[in-house]
């Protein structure tokens, strides 16, 4: 065991930002990521709003070749690298590639590639499905071609989690480097699933805001007037990296990992555990493993999807672990509600966020607080972002299936 890992770089594509510096300013500003869709005509769907990334231009990050042969998340994910790389300041040559692994999960992988050919398939034939359909469409080659790209030999894997996917990847990237199989790991997420059939398969679960009429306050996290998410996208990859390396060549640390926690319902394939109690174990173990006690959590960065039941069972979690009254008046907050829920990389987007809120001093807002929901009752930071000293911050991630992901952060002491 090497002890100690670090996260020292951080990049993000997101709805209402690409890069740090803009992510940020939007976060700050309480920005709203939702609109109507524009990536194709939406309107026989019951659906018509969601929180795309707009600005993207793949061909910024990568050569117009290698775009159009790499599914939309995969775009992401390597522009998401790129960024995280660039922001370490770390120098890839001067490494050992051995030791740099990568691990960024996706719950969809490259479902645009595949409904992109399933209509091939049906309309013109098995002859004119693309020969890069295969190596487009699964859900690992985000990790693979950030390895290609940047030469990195060691671990690499994607984890496939649903909305936890992007935790569960970044917990698995810490596990290796204080296994001592890695000291550098590329670790967080990438989805896009805002296509025809994504967008066609949340609205017929009946998950997704119906507020067609007012896009800009349909994610509403915590608030009694909330009736399901808003499906967003994009990537958040992180450097993690092993304390004493990062220490011998000068990196900037953001904060250090010092725990997580991981469980499942073994309930429902959708509806989480009515009771919360896979929530609540899994941010307990979180605690367990940093050694804090409840009441030295600072933020919590809530999973705060704006569905009925996410949002209540997520309280009651949270009151169960801290107690009502410090439960009450801990910061929680939920990235979502101005960028959506990404699925399986909105854990990573939502870690970017935190640290930011950690070097910055300020904590976000929870955006769309109407109504407050007494089922609700928690301090959401909402509408405005408020000044505060975060030192220790959990990030909770609940995936379908009952897949439950926490990190737990912590900044470095003088």
């Amino acid at each position: 065991m090497t002890g100690r890992v670090v996260i020292t770089g951080c990049g993000a594509v997101t709805p209402i930002g690409i890069g740090k510096e803009d992510f940020w300013k939007a976060l700050e500003a309480g920005k709203n990521g939702v609109g109507y869709i524009k990536a194709f005509d939406a309107s026989e769907f019951p659906v018509k709003i969601a929180a795309g990334v707009t600005d993207f231009d793949p061909e910024r990050w990568i050569g117009k070749k290698d775009a159009r042969h790499m599914d939309r998340v995969a775009q992401f994910a390597a522009a998401a690298a790129d960024l995280a790389v660039a922001d370490s300041e770390i120098d890839l040559e001067s490494i050992d590639k051995e030791a740099l692994g990568v691990y960024i999960g996706s719950g969809q992988g490259g479902i645009h590639t595949t409904e992109t050919n399933c209509a091939i398939l049906e309309s013109k034939g098995p002859r004119r499905v693309s020969p890069f359909m295969v190596p487009m469409m699964i859900s690992n080659m985000s990790a693979a071609l950030v390895a290609i790209r940047t030469g990195a030999k060691g671990p690499n894997m994607s984890v496939a989690s649903a909305c936890a996917s992007s935790l569960n990847s970044m917990i698995e990237a810490y596990n290796c480097i204080v296994r001592g199989d890695a000291k550098i790991m590329l670790t967080g997420g990438s989805e896009a699933a805002m296509t025809r059939c994504g967008l066609a398969g949340f609205a017929a679960l009946k998950a997704l805001s119906l507020r067609n009429d007012d896009p800009a306050t349909a994610s509403r996290p915590f608030d009694a007037g909330r009736d399901g998410f808003v499906l967003g996208e994009g990537a958040g990859v992180l450097l993690f990296e092993e304390y004493s390396h990062a220490k011998a060549r000068g990196a900037h640390i953001y904060a250090e990992v010092v725990g997580y926690g991981i469980s499942c319902d073994a309930h429902h394939i959708t509806a989480p555990d009515p009771d919360g109690d896979g929530a609540y174990r899994a941010m307990a173990m979180a605690i367990k493993k940093a050694g804090w006690q409840p009441c030295d959590v600072d933020l919590i960065n809530a999973h705060g999807t704006s569905t009925q039941l996410n949002d209540k069972i997520e309280t009651l979690a949270i009151k169960r672990l801290l107690g009502e009254e410090y439960g009450s008046k801990v910061m929680v907050h939920s990235t979502k509600s101005m960028i959506g829920h990404a699925l399986g990389s909105a854990g990573a987007m939502e870690t970017v966020a935190v640290l930011l809120a950690m070097e910055h001093g300020i904590v976000h807002p929870t955006i769309n607080q109407f109504e407050r929901d007494p089922e609700c009752a928690l301090n959401t930071v909402p509408n405005t972002a408020v000044h505060a000293n975060v030192r220790r911050v959990l990030i909770n991630n609940f995936g379908f299936g009952g897949h439950n992901a926490v990190l737990a952060l912590e900044a470095l002491g003088e």
